[in-house]
């Protein structure tokens, strides 16, 4: 009997010690041919502890037996799978990635100062254009025009300040000089499965980065099962009356795989919290077509086609109206991986983009004096190849060549009908250059390493050039006059870099990164001609003469992963030189109603001196394994040190906060969004202080049956009347406030099924 009781004994003690967290080894292996996979994630699913196996595959995790872990690595399918001790793990080969920039587990690729913003399933209860969806990231703003063309702002950055494409390289630019048509309203939130974003200039190896990457990734057909499948999904907002519907059918076999994506979107006109009726309908029409073909595991080849068709666009803050907006893209990938000890892959990437836009005024207030159509267009073409190295087992080398090379054109023709409060008897035509025959190209090179230090301890370098060089082919006659009646092809050499070392330690990540970027002027900048583009009412002209403006950016950041804790902070600087901004040059008069105020016109120039700095904080605590509350704060602070004023256009300070429940066939959420004031204004960009705001949304999901779930939402619960900082409308917009107010209380539903 006493042998029987220590027996019990013994055995409930061991129990309790292997209840009890304690360190749990284990190894991940390849399930093909049984290899050692290093560098892949194991994360806790109850503690959200996370680490990553060795380069002889092993790892050591602190956890509890038959606790769950989530395995993943690059390459392969993740697996969730009970402890034990001395487990093996083994992992099934996928199809080659082709269209992410930002690869996770790995810290030899992992770029500095990254973001992954991933959750394709719940954000689709609320149907809005893919710049839509960077309202609730930590340190992002939206410039809105209106319920079709908004796009971000990052920080201090916007526009070709930020190097924004689609799927890892694909460029859609913006033929509109007044921005009606950013790559954001030619690519439609249903098909993005994730965001990623490199915040600053930390690496060199996607084109020019200024102030940050944005890669918008479509959802792949490389991660379907084998056969048939797809989905049909729809929506509908009342505050507006707004539709939406699509459909995807996907197709896998052993070597090819065809993923066919459509969608119609039909907005109409919304009502702010006061009732008052904000001008934003558009039509939109969109597919997709990429092809595969996977000659063995090692190969990979897709061809991409996707075309969109907008229709009747109103623009609540423009002084114009879109009657079309056009646009295609055709791209081709191609990867080889594995090629030998020393070469771990080869990519390529070229794509051609077009879009072709028509601007008129047919329902504005200056109608009946003048009737102004503006057809312009652009074309973007380019592509990338990189071979990435393994010198050491301890290093890798990505080292590759780019190119991107922008052509845009267009005039307004303006059949003026009245003249100093007069009808003309007789209406005159004028002819006038927008694009001026334009073109922009730049060709760089880039090399870039990844060295393990430590264990611990990672570096990241890089160094990269770009050639540039910008051409006028067709300049208006006063353009070239105010240019001493030349204008010769401007060509730069622009070098970049980066570094940043990363310290990883069991759920604790430590960051310090600095980095150079160059960003050569756009087109707007160099070629306009006297053209309101800006939120004042003067005319703007380019200046081809300009240099390329430089940020010199430091960053720390950390991110610490505690029991039911996650912490993280980032704090950034910013010393920027050659910075472009538009300023009264009152040598230079009114074209356009001369004698109409302002009578002279503003052009842009390069000041000596601005800055930025700021910080992001984030707080989230998983109260149980369903609930979750988050908490994200952002502010930038900056200055014009020339001018002694703010910089245009800066996000207010902004906290998000968040709760989740999550179970299996059921979901939902609230957010509570708090904006604060902005009275830091440019008083030379005649910006207006803007009133703080908050607004609470709710999300809901469920999933009745296999395959279907059904989304709903109420969103600005509290109906309120509020507009966004970096909202405003031009003089000649519908919107005569001078602000273009968010909608009211809006009810959505969102129905989806799979098969």
């Amino acid at each position: 009997m006493k042998n029987v009781i220590l027996n019990i004994t013994v055995m409930l003690f061991a129990a309790s010690i292997f209840a009890q967290s304690g360190e749990i080894r284990g190894k991940i292996i390849n399930k093909n041919n049984k290899n050692v996979i290093e560098f892949a994630s194991i994360k806790s699913l109850t503690s959200h502890v996370e680490t990553i196996s060795n380069n002889r595959g092993e790892f050591a995790i602190e956890g509890k037996i038959n606790e769950e872990v989530e395995v993943s690595c690059v390459g392969f399918k993740t697996k969730i799978v009970k402890l034990k001790q001395h487990i093996t793990i083994e992992l099934e080969q996928t199809q080659i990635e082709l269209n992410e920039i930002v690869v996770e587990a790995n810290p030899l690729n992992n770029l500095s100062q990254s973001v992954v913003i991933n959750d394709t399933e719940k954000r689709i209860s609320q149907p809005r254009s893919v710049g839509h969806l960077f309202k609730e990231i930590s340190g992002f703003g939206i410039a809105k025009r209106g319920a079709y063309a908004s796009e971000p702002v990052f920080r201090s950055f916007k526009y070709e300040q930020l190097n924004i494409q689609y799927d890892g390289g694909f460029k859609m630019l913006n033929a509109c000089p007044n921005r009606m048509d950013p790559i954001t309203t030619h690519v439609i939130p249903e098909e993005i499965e994730k965001i990623e974003i490199v915040k600053g200039p930390f690496t060199v190896r996607f084109g020019q980065n200024f102030g940050g990457i944005i890669n918008l990734v479509g959802k792949s057909s490389e991660k379907g099962k084998k056969g048939l499948s797809g989905s049909v999904e729809g929506g509908y907002e009342t505050n507006g009356g707004n539709l939406v519907s699509g459909a995807s059918v996907l197709y896998v076999a052993n070597k090819v795989d065809i993923h066919f994506t459509g969608s119609y979107r039909e907005f109409g006109d919304y009502d702010d919290g006061n009732g008052e009726e904000v001008p934003s309908s558009f039509r939109t029409t969109d597919y997709s077509l990429k092809i595969g073909v996977n000659p063995n595991e090692n190969q990979r080849l897709q061809a991409t086609w996707r075309q969109s068709f907008g229709r009747d666009i109103e623009h609540a803050g423009l002084p114009m109206d879109s009657p079309y907006d056009d646009s295609f893209l055709a791209g081709l990938d191609y990867k080889w991986k594995n090629i030998s000890e020393k070469i771990e892959n080869f990519n390529t990437k070229v794509f051609y983009s077009y879009v072709d836009h028509l601007m008129t005024n047919g329902n504005r207030p200056n109608f009946n004096m003048v009737d102004a159509q503006s057809p312009v267009e652009v074309t973007t073409y380019g592509g990338k190849a990189e071979l990435v190295l393994t010198p050491s087992i301890k290093s890798k080398l990505f080292v590759g060549i780019d190119a991107n090379n922008i052509r845009r054109d267009g005039s307004r023709t303006r059949i003026v009908k009245m003249a100093n409060g007069a009808v003309l008897p007789q209406p005159k035509i004028f002819i006038d250059k927008i694009w001026q025959d334009s073109e922009l190209n730049d060709f760089g090179v880039f090399a870039e390493g990844k060295f393990a230090l430590a264990n611990k301890l990672t570096l990241t370098t890089g160094i990269r050039a770009d050639f540039i060089k910008a051409v006028i082919k067709d300049p208006a006659d006063d353009f070239l006059a105010l240019n001493n009646g030349e204008i010769d092809d401007a060509t730069e050499t622009n070098i970049s870099g980066n570094a940043s070392i990363r310290f990883q330690n069991n759920g604790f990540q430590a960051q310090l990164a600095l980095g150079r970027g160059i960003r050569t002027a756009n087109m707007i900048e160099r070629f306009i001609n006297h053209f309101s583009v800006g939120v004042d009412p003067y005319e703007y002209v380019g200046n081809p003469n300009l240099k390329p403006e430089i940020n010199n950016q430091i960053e720390l950041s950390f991110n610490k992963k505690l029991n039911s804790v996650q912490i993280g902070a980032s704090v950034f600087y910013s010393f920027l030189e050659d910075y472009i901004v538009p300023v009264v040059n009152s040598s230079i008069p009114r074209k356009f109603m001369p004698s109409t105020p302002p009578v002279v016109a503003k052009q842009f120039v390069n000041i000596d001196k601005a800055s930025q700095t700021g910080l992001e904080f984030n707080l989230n605590y998983r109260a149980t394994e369903k609930l979750l509350f988050t908490s994200n704060l952002s502010y930038t602070y900056a200055k014009n040190k020339d001018l002694n004023e703010p910089l245009a256009q800066i996000p207010p300070f902004m906290a998000i906060l968040g709760a989740k429940f999550e179970n299996k066939n059921y979901w939902f959420s609230l957010t509570n969004r708090l904006v604060a004031k902005q009275s830091r204004v440019s008083n030379s960009f005649m910006e207006q202080e803007t009133a703080g705001f908050g607004t609470l949304d709710f999300r809901a999901g469920i999933e009745p049956f296999k395959n279907l779930s059904l989304g709903v939402a109420i969103l600005n619960i509290f109906d309120k009347t509020y507009y966004e900082h970096l909202n405003f409308s031009y003089s000649n917009s519908n919107t005569l406030s001078g602000r273009i107010y968010e909608p009211g209380r809006n009810f959505t539903t969102y129905l989806k099924y799979k098969f």
